[in-house]
């Protein structure tokens, strides 16, 4: 998939566990997982609303565009 979640890296910048932000933002810490590990098949505006005010960045700090090689 070309879209790149960096749900990691803006948690450890923060230096904040996935739980906490689970618990922060109202969603299971199964369903965090499943964002974190680009698995997720869509993420709603809202979940993305949170995330970002609960770790002060930018859907472009978490989301990232990466052209998937043609082979």
């Amino acid at each position: 998939m070309a879209i790149v979640v960096n749900l990691d890296v803006m948690l450890a910048i923060r230096k904040m566990s996935s739980t906490e932000l689970a618990e922060r933002i109202g969603i299971t810490p199964a369903n965090l997982s499943i964002l974190k590990t680009g698995k997720a098949r869509a993420v709603r505006f809202s979940t993305l609303d949170a995330i970002c005010k609960a770790l002060d960045c930018q859907p472009g700090d978490i989301l990232e565009f990466r052209e998937e090689d043609p082979r």
